[in-house]
């Protein structure tokens, strides 16, 4: 009776040493795989194209001066008369065109106890504001403005307010096809890793866009826009 209880304990414990080293062997591997799947390459895909704009907004400013403010006004309707003319002239509708108000300074109101007195009292800023989607037809009329300068009207430029913008507002259109190149030339990099470490590339961990940027492509095109986006993926890799 000993005997067979000495027996049966011996084969329960060969199984129970069996189960162990299977579990062993089960848990092994398992953190062999879980530490494979957790290996992974963050990339970065650039997209990057240039566009032309689709909306200007060109503000001409001339000055005029004076030492009667009726006389004045008189000047900055006929130039402004002449700049309008001008523009439907050249293709620009009158819809494309807008007129602020003239700003008037009074130099004899600004002297502060200075006796020196000016040669004009009134001078005179006056905008005239062009709005156009019409980019090709905005940019002949800008580089013949000279014409009407030889007409008395004196132009000024320089100063931020002054300065022409290009906008680009199609970018909803793009975005798409952007984002796509950005992702596929990541994962070429991502794959090119893969190739060289002799791993095998899995799927997305994680994958995050960059903002959009827009700007000028140089300062002496600034009606072609450059946009650029940025796309960063996370891949698992595999042996």
């Amino acid at each position: 009776m000993q005997k067979i209880n000495e027996a049966s304990a011996l084969v329960l414990g060969v199984f129970i040493l069996l189960g162990l080293s299977a579990l062993g062997y089960l848990l092994g591997n398992a953190a062999i795989e879980y530490k494979q799947f957790d290996r992974s390459v963050t990339v970065k895909g650039l997209s990057e194209h240039e566009y032309d704009a689709d909306i200007v907004i060109w503000p001409i400013q001339f000055t005029a001066a004076g030492n009667d403010l009726g006389t004045l006004y008189n000047s900055i309707e006929e130039n402004t008369a002449k700049i309008k003319l001008f523009l439907g002239r050249n293709g620009i509708s009158p819809e494309e065109i807008t007129f602020a108000s003239p700003a008037i300074t009074d130099k004899s109101a600004q002297q502060y106890g200075n006796n020196a007195k000016p040669e004009f009292r009134y001078t005179a800023l006056q905008t005239v504001t062009v709005y156009s989607t019409n980019i090709q037809a905005v940019r002949i009329v800008m580089s013949s403005l000279s014409e009407l300068g030889k007409q008395g009207i004196v132009f000024t430029g320089g100063d931020y307010q002054s300065q022409t913008e290009y906008m680009f507002t199609r970018l909803n259109e793009v975005k798409p096809e952007m984002i796509e190149e950005a992702t596929r030339k990541a994962r070429e990099v991502a794959e090119k890793f893969a190739s060289d470490s002799q791993s095998r590339l899995g799927k997305i961990k994680k994958a995050s866009q960059g903002q959009f940027s827009i700007s000028a492509r140089d300062k002496n095109n600034p009606h072609i826009k450059k946009i650029r986006v940025v796309s960063t993926v996370e891949y698992y890799l595999s042996d």
